[in-house]
């Protein structure tokens, strides 16, 4: 169990990751697209925390803060975004598509889901007691391939375990207007356990994730749906949420801020210096990378 100067640590790391990143972008010094996850730093520490080493991570296109939670480093992922031969895989993913140990992402939604539901059954076919996680948002609740997974992970009892990161809104259509019914219902339906919770306080999460992880380790599916909100864009500047909405439950809802209280401040005070520096160096050091030759023989 990390403690709690530790979870700080994982929350504080994601959020100057993505500042910086953020910022980098507005340059032109990174390829493709970038989505943030600013605010939900508590959903990845919390999780994090309790998986095992074996265990099979899938992320999605918000996958910056699920890696680094997984303890990822920020400078080949700071090398990946921007294209370098040094990034995680070569400077060819960009910000969505990465890899590391047993740590994958995808931009699709959904399409990663049959993937993660397959590695369960491989999983369980070995006998190797690892088990399979998934982040998906609340807008992968509209794609056809999460049910049929869910179907099958019902009937085999694949150890799966589905997070849902239900952060109101998909890209710019909120949860009220996309998704009908309760989203438990939609896991309950088929069988599997749910669990729920609504905060950002990452040791509120903590012993939620404990006991899906924990039930999925059972091998059964499970459902972990997590309620929380994005400070930052879908992607890069394109907001049109109300800023007013936006600074309200940011005042009410950071992780950082209900969490940073607890701790002593001069330990407070050093992590976050050694964040920063960590964080500082990935990126100076990223941007004087070489880039990868293509089509060389």
């Amino acid at each position: 169990m990390s403690s709690d100067l530790e979870l700080y640590r994982t929350m504080y790391l994601i959020r100057r990751f993505e500042e910086r990143a953020l910022a980098e972008f507005s340059t032109g010094k990174l390829f493709g697209t970038t989505h943030a996850y600013i605010g939900q730093e508590a959903d990845a520490a919390a999780v994090f925390a309790a998986i095992g080493p074996e265990d099979v991570i899938f992320s999605n296109h918000r996958c910056h803060g699920h890696f680094l939670a997984y303890g990822g480093d920020p400078y080949r992922l700071a090398a990946e975004l921007m294209g370098r031969a040094t990034g995680l895989v070569g400077g060819r993913g960009g910000s969505q598509h990465i890899h590391w140990r047993n740590f994958y992402s995808n931009g699709i939604q959904g399409g990663i889901v049959p993937v993660a539901t397959g590695i369960a059954l491989a999983e369980k076919a070995k006998k190797s007691g690892a088990i399979s996680i998934v982040f998906i948002g609340d807008g992968t609740l509209g794609e056809g391939a999460l049910y049929e997974s869910l179907n099958v992970a019902a009937l085999w009892k694949l150890p799966v375990l589905y997070v849902v990161e239900n952060n109101r809104y998909a890209q710019t259509t909120p949860t009220e207007l996309g998704v009908a019914g309760s989203i438990p219902a939609r896991f309950k339906a088929f069988g599997i356990e749910t669990w729920e919770a609504a905060s950002s306080d990452v040791l509120t999460l903590g012993p939620v994730a404990r006991e899906a992880l924990d039930h999925t380790r059972s091998g059964l599916p499970a459902a972990l749906i997590l309620h929380t909100y994005r400070f930052s864009a879908h992607s890069k500047g394109d907001d049109p949420r109300d800023p007013a909405e936006i600074a309200k439950t940011r005042a009410e809802f950071d992780p950082l801020t209900i969490h940073s209280p607890r701790l002593d401040p001069a330990a407070r005070a050093s992590v976050e210096a050694e964040a920063d520096a960590v964080i500082d160096d990935a990126f100076v050091r990223a941007t004087k990378d070489p880039f990868p030759i293509l089509n060389a023989e």
